[in-house]
Formats: C-alpha cells, structure tokens, sequence
C-alpha cells in the first residue's frame, strides 16, 4: 500500500505548505495518540525538536493533538533527534516525536516518530496511522486530557549517555576538535561532551536563529569547516546535520571523510576486539564498491539495505549485526543507540585517534573509492520508471557494468526525483551510462 503522508523518515516538508502544516501535525498526534493507546498501557509522549523557527508552532500543535486525545506530554526543547529515541525509551514513554526536517533548510519541517523501544515506526504502524489521520478522533473525556510538562536535565541525561558510548579509560586531551553543529539540534550538547572528554574544542554553527539550521554550515555544507580546520591547525574535524543524527568527518589536511570510510573504521576496529557481530555491517545501496571490497578483504560482508536508516536498523535487528549506516553520514551503533548518532559516531573516532596516535588522514582512508556519478532528475504526474522502455534501458545497462560496477536507479521517497546512480572502475563508462539514462527519464 502507497503511504500519502509517511516517506523514508517521517513525514516531511515546506511549512505551512501542502502537508507540513499545524492542522496536519495536529492530527498526526491525535492519530498516534489514538493508536498506541489502543496497544499499550501507558499514555505518554516525549517530544523534541530542532532549532528551526516553525518548531514551536509544530510543538504547540503536537501538544494539543496529543492531549485532545488523553495523552501527557514530556517536552524537551532542541535536543538531537538520538536523546529522543532516548528519552523515549527511559522514560516508559509509548511514543517518542522529533520534530526535524534534518538537514534541510529552516523552511522545511518535518514529524520523526519513535515506539516505545526507541526504534523507529515500522511500516505497519505508520500505515494504521495513515488510516486514523483521516478519520474523525475520539477525543478525550474533560476530565481524561492530558496534561503537558517540560523537563529540565534532558540535555544532561543524554550528554551522560553518549559519553557511557566509549572506553572510560578515554582522555581526549591533546586533541583539538572543530565541532559543525549547524545551528540545529546538537548546538549545545556535541561541543559539552567533547570538551568534557578533555579535548580543545573550537565550534562552528551553534548560533542558532531559527532561520540559520543547516545554513552553509552542517553535513551538508562542510566548506567553512574545512577552511576553519586548516586555519586553527585542528587535528580533526566534525560536521552533525540538523538533527544531529549524521555525521561528516573533516580530516587534518582538510579532506572530507564520508560515512563509508567512518563504517569502514569503525567496524574494523571492533572485528579487531572481537566486539562486531552479524561477521560484517549494513548500509544501504548507496554505500561504494570499494566499501565493498574493503570488507571483503579482511573476511567481513556488506549487506545492502533500502536508502534510509530506518531501513538498514531493520535489516540489522534481522541478522544481529551491531554497525550499519550511510554513505551521507547515518552511523548506526545498536550496542549504544537505536538510532543513528553523529556525536557517538564522532566519539568512537576520537577514541581511535587517542589509541593510534595517528593523524586522521591516515586512519580514516581505509580504502580507494571507485568513481561514482549522482544525477537526479525530476518528473511530475506518474512515475517514469513504469515506462517499458525506460525499464528495458535500465536492464540493459545493469547487464553491461555487472562485475565491473553497479548501477541504482531509484525514486526519492520525500520529492519528485528519480535518482541515477553508477559506480565502477571506468569513470567514461558510468558517466555515459548515467547520461543515457538521465536522458530517457526527462523525455518521458
């Protein structure tokens, strides 16, 4: 069944336009509240958020929507989109609500959801909450509203937890850090834990505006990082998103270090301790070749996964491997979160920078990845993937890379976009082959 409001991590898009609007993030909570009081005992609700300007009018219709239906509220304020899968999971909560449109721009919003395990909703559940979105509540009794409360040491309940993530025999003094917060969700908590753990930070983005998150600073815009890593003469370079579950690694020379290489060490080190299990990790199709054939030469497997992390925790929670993520920075680390964690993922990488005594540049290149091509393409109206003879081209094409690369044709599950992607070790023969079909899908 196609989902109308649900995409590949909750619902998400430009305020105040089209669905992300009070109205529907209202409705939204009556449904949840509504279905999770059907399937358990408790009434409770975590919410946070991110730093963006359309948080609070998000957050008092969330409230609403939640107590109409006799729900109580726990709000936390902007805490990274990991606290409350946290918090959820602490505080016997039922639901747990990020309001985050993560690395997108300040216009932009969006409702992650959380059960009471701190996982991510599974399809079925966002489905039965489709259904009750569009269905008339059955709102509370006067004197059954819920009520809402804020607490107060939510960002130091977390900022203890994250830091439980590593050896407590860690030190990181000697180390200068640049923390890149992206005026979002970590813009207090990341450069506390770091500092806290000895090492000299210096922070970027975590001035936040409401208009600023994600704003040439973050995971997705590393330039002034970079610049800021080489001027201070830093050892090492971080960059969260919005929401502070991605991470990016700038190293000392100023080289962008993707996910792929950050799952590469990590699961390296922890197959070394004998700490890594499912005998390899999970990404997703997007992750390189040459991730791949890394792995495969120190006896691990990448098992691929659908785009999107809640994809890869299912695939993980299957077959008992404990590393996972994404190219664009997801890193998933099930022993010490349900979900992807920048600032932990960050902390494992200080930790081995502190054990080595190596230079970033040297442990974080684990691998050469193979050329790879990106192209997105936009469509309207009915999917061009349905078409016969884009479909033959698309077979053709995957039959003339295989052995030598591989070939992802997929369509964006947040807009309108089909993506192209081609990997392999002839960067003419991917780019004709990402053209040839790019080409196709516009004259559809």
């Amino acid at each position: 069944m196609k989902r109308k409001f649900f995409g590949t991590d909750g619902i998400r898009g430009r305020t105040n336009q089209g669905m992300m609007t009070a109205g529907l993030a209202m409705r939204v909570a009556q449904a949840a509240g509504s279905y999770f009081r059907q399937n358990s005992g408790s009434h409770r609700v975590v919410i946070g958020k991110d730093t963006r300007l359309s948080g609070y009018m998000m957050e008092s219709a969330l409230v609403a929507g939640f107590t109409s239906v006799g729900v109580d509220v726990i709000q936390t304020g902007p805490l990274p989109t990991p606290a409350i899968s946290l918090l959820t999971r602490e505080m016997r909560a039922d639901l747990g609500v990020m309001i985050s449109a993560s690395h997108n721009l300040f216009e932009d919003n969006g409702i992650k959801l959380f059960g009471p395990d701190g996982f991510k909703l599974s399809d079925h559940d966002e489905l039965a909450i489709e259904k009750l979105i569009e269905s008339e509540p059955q709102l509370a009794a006067p004197m059954d509203i819920g009520r809402a409360r804020r607490i107060d040491d939510a960002a130091g309940r977390y900022i203890h937890s994250v830091k439980q993530s590593i050896d407590p025999d860690i030190n990181l003094q000697g180390l200068k850090v640049v923390v890149d917060c992206a005026n979002g969700a970590a813009y207090k908590v990341a450069p506390t834990v770091i500092w806290e753990l000895g090492a000299q930070v210096v922070t970027l983005g975590v001035d936040p505006n409401g208009t600023n998150i994600n704003a040439n600073v973050g995971a997705t815009a590393v330039g002034n990082l970079q610049k800021r890593v080489l001027d201070e003469g830093a050892d090492i370079g971080i960059a969260l998103d919005g929401d502070a579950d991605r991470l990016i690694v700038i190293d000392e020379k100023g080289q962008i270090i993707d996910g792929d290489q950050v799952m590469g060490l990590i699961a390296t080190r922890m197959h070394d301790q004998g700490e890594l299990r499912g005998k390899g990790i999970v990404s997703t199709v997007m992750s390189n070749l040459g991730l791949e054939r890394y792995l495969k030469n120190i006896g691990l497997t990448l098992e691929r996964a659908d785009v999107g992390d809640r994809y890869v925790i299912e695939k993980m929670r299957a077959g008992n491997y404990n590393v996972g993520g994404e190219q664009s920075g997801h890193i998933i680390l099930l022993d010490s979160s349900r979900t992807g964690d920048g600032t932990i993922a960050a902390l494992k990488i200080l930790s081995h920078l502190v054990r080595t005594g190596k230079p970033a540049s040297e442990i974080l290149n684990l691998f050469q990845p193979v050329p790879q091509i990106l192209k997105n393409v936009s469509f309207k109206g009915e999917t061009p993937l349905k078409k016969n003879n884009v479909r033959s081209l698309i077979a053709g094409a995957e039959k003339e890379l295989s052995g030598n690369g591989r070939l992802l044709v997929r369509e964006s599950g947040t807009e309108p976009v089909i993506r192209v992607m081609a990997e392999g070790d002839s960067t003419k023969e991917i780019e004709d082959t990402v053209d040839r079909i790019c080409e196709a899908l516009e004259g559809q």
